[in-house]
């Protein structure tokens, strides 16, 4: 089922759709919400109406969602609506989508309602009504990777909202610089950036015309060769040439540096690489935060290559792994050490830096790193739960649980980041021999998602011994 434009509307339901907005345009929302639905029941695929929806929703849910009603609303995920939509939605996608509507319809952001219509407009083939709900939910879920990860692919396929997706990666990116998931959805979403600054994007809609594209046809090619999210060796090769060459006249060009380290680093020319990158910071960008940034993931991935090129029959294998990992792990360690000192006021870093001690087992160096950086709102939740597993390593139990306790207060949403505090808060219960307190939580995550690590075994062992 393809989306359709306003204008292709039968005019019966473009009279009703009319009805409908100048009910919202009136504060009259509960009867424009009334018209859009009946409108996409009979045309679900008109994503006009859905983004004039959408909006009245919201506008009601503000309007509502405060005192008793608004926790009334957060327990909507529950509802026999919810239910409904989802033993429908494997054989009617249609018909759940507007059941989840309903929903949304008393409260905008249920993230419960939100993932039908993801699944149901996947089902239908409506890649626009995807986004749209990805889009809220990452909005009250900005720490979920694997949600963010799914709204990157989406609008790397669709467009129209690479700046929100960027955003949201980035800061993800920016506690975890090497994950090869969140790079690879950032490569993705350059790729279609290119796409829709370069014009295509309108020749898909059917507007704009191939000279406005290609008005300068090998700069356009170049472009799009440049910004492929997986070069070929030939392509990356002829690039390398071209730039090589203009560098010879322009050899303090900075895009031509940067392009030319990174094309290096495609190759797994990791040294020459490097080069660029350093003539960079020599050329006066000593300051950029993001070169320092390219610089220790290049760095990374070399040693990674360097894993990765060893002989897999080799006696030695593990001993020469577990060398490169320890020289790559003393690097990272090394390098963001360097960081936290040169951008000190930088909690972020200091995020980072916690975890890197984390990892190589230095507790103590990675509660005052969690402690700092807890003061970041926007690393407040992580770094508290990871200052809560510190001091479950040092067996200060009730630290544990009144860190992670305070943590959950904080987390109104039920998100993945929600599950694994409560998972962690269950687990520091079970270490103190607190069984009840510990399946309690257990059976909290088990209510929503029964395959979320091995809740399900231990909820299954506890009703077993009974």
């Amino acid at each position: 089922m393809a989306e359709k434009k306003l204008n292709a509307l039968a005019p019966d339901l473009r009279r009703l759709y009319s009805k409908a907005v100048e009910a919202a345009q009136r504060d009259n929302l509960d009867y424009a919400l009334t018209l859009f639905c009946q409108v996409l029941e009979k045309e679900p695929g008109l994503f006009e109406c859905r983004q004039a929806l959408r909006l009245a929703q919201t506008q009601k849910f503000l309007g509502a969602s405060k005192g008793f009603f608004k926790k009334m609303l957060s327990n909507a995920g529950s509802s026999p609506q919810i239910t409904k939509a989802k033993m429908t939605l494997g054989k009617n996608p249609a018909e759940a989508m507007a059941i989840a509507e309903q929903v949304l319809n008393g409260d905008a952001n249920n993230p419960f309602a939100h993932r039908i219509i993801v699944d149901a407009a996947n089902a239908l083939e409506m890649p626009q009504t995807m986004v749209l709900s990805l889009e809220t939910m990452v909005q009250h879920a900005p720490k979920d990777k694997a949600l963010i990860i799914e709204f990157a692919h989406a609008v790397a396929e669709v467009g129209g909202k690479s700046a929100v997706a960027e955003q949201f990666l980035d800061e993800l990116i920016r506690t975890s610089p090497y994950d090869p998931d969140l790079l690879q959805a950032q490569k993705n979403l350059s790729a279609r950036k290119t796409l829709d600054e370069g014009g295509y994007g309108a020749l898909e809609g059917g507007e704009g015309s191939y000279r406005d594209v290609l008005r300068n046809k090998e700069e356009a090619v170049s472009m799009e060769q440049e910004q492929r999210v997986q070069k070929s060796e030939d392509v990356a090769g002829r690039l390398i040439e071209e730039y090589e060459a203009r560098l010879q006249t322009d050899a303090h060009n900075a895009k031509l540096l940067r392009s030319l380290a990174e094309l290096y680093t495609q190759k797994n020319q990791f040294d020459r690489a490097l080069d660029y990158y350093h003539r960079l910071k020599a050329a006066g960008l000593a300051g950029d935060a993001t070169l320092d940034r390219a610089i220790a993931e290049t760095t990374v991935r070399h040693f990674d290559f360097q894993i990765a090129q060893l002989n897999p029959f080799a006696p030695d294998l593990a001993e020469q792994t577990a060398a490169i990992q320890a020289e790559k792990t003393a690097f990272q360690l090394t390098e963001c050490q360097q960081r936290a000192e040169k951008y000190p006021t930088d909690l972020a870093i200091r995020y980072e830096l916690g975890l890197l001690y984390f990892q190589t087992g230095k507790v103590s160096e990675a509660i005052a790193e969690f402690q700092k950086a807890q003061q970041n709102p926007h690393k407040r939740l992580l770094a508290m739960n990871y200052l809560a597993q510190c001091f479950a390593l040092r067996n200060m139990n009730d630290s544990a649980v009144r860190t992670l306790q305070n943590a959950l207060k904080e987390k109104t949403v039920f998100d993945e980041e929600k599950k694994e505090l409560t998972y962690n808060l269950g687990c520091v219960f079970e270490k103190m021999g607190k069984k009840a307190e510990a399946i309690e939580q257990f059976l909290i995550i088990y209510e929503s998602d029964i395959s979320y690590r091995d809740v399900s075994a231990k909820v299954d062992a506890h009703y077993a011994s009974q």
